[in-house]
């Protein structure tokens, strides 16, 4: 006897992983160039297939109930069973399509952010969406394709591999300087005045460098933004950590106490079931690349050039 599950559409299927993909019916319709009501009815269409609501509908967009995760987790491996059959029937890799890749602020903007233009100029059919988060990005829900971060992961189903080290440092203008004077050992920072996040809103451990360097810093400027923290600094707010990359916008930040230094990995992390499309792997293997050949830089070993 035929039940629903039967009459299953492959199409709803790629819609449904539209949607998760935008985290939005709006965003999923105006992707396809479908109406709205288009959008909702499949969706509800595949909700009464399978038997239960596959979303919930948050202030944050939608969020996938423990059927929809199920669903989407075998829709993906429709999809790349039918990719992986495009590509061998065509004898070819192809790069093209959208990589979703969701890292911190600092380092999308201060480091990636120029560089991926190198990549979009090696493969023109490649859209890169780079994507900032204060928090843990779960590739394993498809909130992004890779994930770079400054700690490796958790989570089943993930492929994360160590691609990297950052050094972290003390930083200050020189008009701070001039006007507090420049310590000249640790202890000395007792009687100055620091820039940091504000303690509240900090949602990963891996950017709390100053707590790491400085104990108990007296905070003048806080923010949720490592930009806003690095331009008060170099207007005078007071002493600011920084990751090493940070130098690269040459804003006129000077070392203080270069012995006080800390060290970060980077990690890569993409679904397992995703790592092997030549789209994603192309990305994944760029920013491996990028990474190595900027190693020195990166740990401070070295000047950056713009």
């Amino acid at each position: 006897m035929a039940t629903a599950i039967d009459h299953l559409d492959w199409d709803d299927l790629k819609l449904f992983l539209i949607v998760v993909r935008c985290k939005s019916v709006t965003g999923a319709a105006r992707e396809l160039k479908v109406s709205h009501s288009t959008v909702s009815r499949r969706l509800a269409r595949l909700e009464y297939t399978v038997g239960g609501a596959l979303v919930e509908r948050t202030r944050d967009g939608l969020l996938l109930t423990p059927a929809g995760l199920v669903t989407m987790r075998r829709a993906e491996e429709i999809e790349n069973g039918v990719n992986a059959l495009r590509s061998d029937v065509s004898n070819r890799d192809e790069v093209r399509g959208t990589v979703r890749l969701a890292t911190m602020e600092g380092i999308a903007t201060l480091y990636l952010s120029e560089r991926l233009v190198e990549l979009s100029s090696r493969y023109p059919d490649l859209d890169i969406e780079l994507v900032t988060s204060p928090q843990t990005v779960r590739v394993a829900r498809r909130e992004a394709d890779l994930f770079l971060s400054f700690f490796k992961p958790h989570g089943t189903a993930l492929d994360s591999q160590l691609i990297g080290r950052f050094k972290t440092g003390l930083f200050a203008s020189q008009a701070y300087l001039e006007r507090n004077g420049v310590p000249s050992q640790a202890a000395d920072l007792r009687e100055h005045r620091f820039v940091g996040y504000i303690e509240e809103l900090v949602q990963l451990e891996s950017v709390l460098w100053l707590e790491e360097l400085v104990p108990a810093p007296t905070i003048a400027f806080s923010s949720n933004s490592m930009m806003s923290q690095m331009f008060a600094a170099s207007a005078g707010a007071g002493i600011v950590a920084l990751p090493e990359f940070a130098r690269s916008l040459k804003l006129g930040l000077i070392p203080v106490l270069e012995e006080l230094s800390g060290e970060r990995e980077i990690w890569m992390s993409a679904h397992q079931d995703l790592a092997y499309l030549p789209r994603v792997r192309a990305v994944k293997q760029f920013v491996k690349t990028l990474v190595r050949r900027d190693e020195q830089r990166l740990l401070g070993n070295a000047p950056w050039s713009r």
